[in-house]
């Protein structure tokens, strides 16, 4: 199978499903989604993805009909149909199929459970990213998974246009002036003078898997972290910046508005790196 798809127990070819025009994602972006990458057809991480995305659900007031075992096993299941084990893997629960109001549905209407499997590899940890800077006009609940991603998608829109890759979110603060929060599908760090400095985890950025797994690298690298919040200003005075997300453990950035930044400290970065690398084959031999 080269892409499979999956609404509510009926999987087949992607380009073969559909789904209802009442299901309330269609009028309302109303669920909840999370994704990862498999290599050898074991899928990286899983266990931390599905707990996250009961989280967001949990915080959407979103009780969803399958326990995270019972979804564990189909999303391995359907991996199982495919012709290749590198995939990326995308799952989502929409709170339901209704006509379209507001206000939630009745109780009895059961969330609507999505899957999209294709092939793709992971990035290479080595491939320098250009950036931009955009200020973060999201709403307040960025610490939630949700689908609605109209701001990211714009921003992700003007990355391309600059020829970039990703787009690094701003906030007006008092105190930073141009607080960094994350970025349009990732998350941001930034290294300096031997520090992993990384935004905390507050309602406004994403508590990236990856971004847990490059503080766990730099833990057992001995590397120094401090999950503070920081300005534009400290990223473009940074050694390294980097991003990160499912697909992509921590990229550097080479430039950001068009100028050079990072590669100051090539050493600290090329041992997270192998640290990042190693810990992926090893979870998915």
């Amino acid at each position: 199978m080269k892409m499979l798809g999956y609404y509510n127990g009926k999987c087949g070819p992607l380009e073969e499903m559909t789904v209802p025009m009442n299901d309330r994602v269609c009028y309302f972006g109303d669920g909840v989604y999370d994704a990862t990458y498999s290599r050898n057809y074991k899928i990286f991480t899983l266990q931390e993805h599905v707990d996250r995305f009961y989280n967001s659900a949990g915080l959407l007031g979103m009780r969803l009909a399958q326990s995270k075992e019972e979804l564990k096993a189909i999303l391995n299941d359907m991996l199982s149909k495919m012709d290749t084990g590198e995939n990326f893997v995308y799952w989502q629960a929409t709170r339901g199929t209704g006509i379209r109001n507001h206000v939630y549905p009745d109780a009895d209407v059961q969330p609507n459970l999505w899957i999209v499997i294709r092939p793709v590899d992971v990035q290479p940890l080595d491939k320098k990213v250009k950036l931009i800077t955009l200020e973060d006009t999201r709403f307040l609940h960025c610490n939630i998974k949700t689908l609605n991603l109209l701001p990211s998608c714009v921003a992700s829109e003007k990355a391309k246009q600059a020829g970039a890759d990703e787009t690094v979110f701003w906030r007006p603060d008092a105190k930073h002036g141009k607080r960094v929060t994350e970025c349009a599908h990732s998350n941001c760090h930034i290294i300096k003078d031997g520090v992993f400095m990384t935004a905390p985890t507050d309602h406004l950025i994403l508590p990236g898997i990856a971004r847990a797994h490059l503080i766990k690298a730099c833990k057992a690298l001995d590397i120094p972290v401090d999950e503070c919040e920081y300005s534009l200003e400290d990223v473009f005075a940074a050694d390294e910046v980097l991003i990160s997300s499912a697909g992509s453990f921590g990229l550097a950035a080479s430039r950001i508005d068009g100028k050079p930044v990072g590669g100051k400290a090539p050493e600290l970065l090329s041992k997270l790196h192998r640290y990042l690398w190693n810990e992926f084959l090893e979870e998915t031999k």
